[in-house]
C-alpha cells in the first residue's frame, strides 16, 4: 500500500472518529447543562436510532447529601410516560377483541359509576375527552395515603361531578388513567402490575421498570428534588403515587424508557395499525392540544403525529419520551428534580437533530 494510499485512508478514518466525537461532545454538552444551569440535581439521556442505543449519559447526583452518582441504572420516577405504557397496554387487549372503544366502559367495570345521558367510553378517557376531573386539592397532589388497591384510588373520586358531558371537551387528568388500570384488571383478569410487567416491561426488555411502592426501599433509587419559583434546588418531600399508578406511579431508567419507544417502533408491544390510532389526534380540534391516545403529538400541523411521546412532572422528576417513526429515532431524557420540564423537554427535542448526525 502506498503512503498517500494509506494517508487518505487514515484522514478518512480519522474524519469519522471526529465527527462521533463532535455527536457524542455535543449530546453531553447538552446534558450537562442542566445540571451547570442549576436545572437539576441528577439527570441521564440517550438516543436510540435504528434499534441502537448510539448514546446515553448521566451527571449530576443521586443523592447529593451522600455524594451518591446519578448512572444509567439510577431509578427516577416516569411521572406521566405511564400514561403513554398504560395505553398500549388497553390498546392491546382492543386488538385482542376484549375492549371496544367505543362501548361504555361500564360494560367492563361495573362498579364504575356513570353521569349524564352521554356514557363515557374507553375513547373517552384515553384522549382525556371523558369529564373526569382532576386531583382536588394540593393534598391530593402529595398524597400521604396508601392505597392498597386501584380500587380505593377510584373511590377518592367517583361521584364528583363531571367538569364536562363526555366527548365535549379535553381536560387532562391521571384520575382517567387510574379508571383505565381497573379496565386493564377486569378484562385481563390480572393485577394491573403483573399485566403490565408480563406483557409491557417484560415484552420490551425493560428490566429497571416497575410500581413505585412507598414504604420499599430501591438499591438505585434517586432521591427526589425540587427546582423552586426562584430557582434554588432543595429535597422535596417523597409523596404517595398509589392514587395515581396507572397515570404517573412507575419508576425507570433512560435505557429503559428508550426500549420502550422502541418496541413501539418495531411493534413488538402493538401493531402499525393499533400505534397508528394512538397517535390520530383524538382530543377535539378546537382544544389546539393534539393528544391521541396516551400520547401528545408534536408534529405541527398536518404533520401532527409526526414526534409523538409524552412528559412528565412530578414531585421529584421531569421526564420526557420523543418518538420520531420518520427518522426510526427514540429520545429520553430522565431527571430527579421536579419543576424543570422546561429544561429537560428542551434538552430532548435538541437532542433529536443531534442523534441523526452521521459517524
Amino acid at each position: 500500500m502506498s503512503k498517500s494510499v494509506f494517508s487518505r485512508i487514515f484522514l478518512f478514518l480519522f474524519s469519522i472518529v471526529v465527527v462521533a466525537q463532535t455527536r457524542t461532545e455535543n449530546s453531553k454538552v447538552l446534558l450537562d447543562s442542566l445540571y451547570n444551569d442549576g436545572h437539576v440535581i441528577g439527570a441521564s439521556a440517550g438516543y436510540l436510532v435504528d434499534g441502537e442505543i448510539l448514546w446515553e449519559s448521566a451527571i449530576g447526583y443521586a443523592n447529593k447529601d451522600e455524594k451518591q452518582k446519578f448512572n444509567l441504572d439510577t431509578q427516577v420516577r416516569t411521572a406521566s410516560i405511564a400514561k403513554s405504557m398504560t395505553a398500549v397496554a388497553v390498546m392491546q387487549l382492543v386488538a385482542k377483541g376484549l375492549i371496544d372503544l367505543d362501548k361504555p366502559i361500564a360494560t367492563y367495570i361495573p362498579e364504575f359509576i356513570q353521569k349524564g345521558d352521554i356514557k363515557i367510553t374507553t375513547k373517552h378517557v384515553l384522549s382525556h375527552t371523558s369529564g373526569i376531573s382532576a386531583y382536588k386539592n394540593s393534598k391530593e397532589v402529595e398524597n400521604k395515603t396508601d392505597f392498597n388497591s386501584l380500587k380505593e384510588a377510584y373511590d377518592v373520586f367517583k361521584d364528583r361531578k363531571l367538569r364536562f358531558e363526555p366527548g365535549t371537551e379535553f381536560f387532562y387528568t391521571s384520575y382517567g388513567y387510574v379508571v383505565l388500570g381497573l379496565l386493564i384488571e377486569n378484562v385481563s383478569g390480572m393485577p394491573y402490575e403483573t399485566y403490565m410487567q408480563k406483557n409491557i416491561w417484560d415484552t420490551a426488555g425493560m428490566i429497571n421498570t416497575g410500581v413505585e411502592k412507598f414504604d420499599v426501599t430501591r438499591e438505585n433509587a434517586s432521591a427526589l428534588y425540587h427546582k423552586q419559583n426562584k430557582g434554588k434546588l432543595k429535597k422535596a418531600t417523597p409523596n404517595n403515587l398509589s392514587n395515581r399508578i396507572p397515570g404517573g406511579g412507575f419508576y425507570s431508567t433512560t435505557t429503559d424508557v428508550l426500549l420502550f419507544g422502541n418496541a413501539l417502533l418495531n411493534n413488538t408491544l402493538i401493531s402499525e395499525e393499533s400505534l397508528g390510532l394512538m397517535t390520530q389526534h383524538h382530543s377535539l380540534e378546537k382544544v389546539n392540544n393534539s393528544y391521541g391516545f396516551g400520547f401528545f403529538l408534536y408534529g405541527k400541523q398536518p404533520n401532527e403525529g409526526s414526534i409523538f411521546g409524552h412528559g412528565g412532572a412530578q414531585t421529584g422528576s421531569s421526564t420526557q419520551l420523543f418518538v420520531v417513526p420518520s427518522l426510526k429515532t427514540v429520545i429520553a431524557v430522565m431527571s430527579n428534580t421536579s419543576g424543570s420540564g422546561t429544561a429537560v423537554s428542551t434538552v430532548a427535542g435538541q437532542l433529536i437533530d443531534i442523534s441523526q448526525q452521521k459517524e
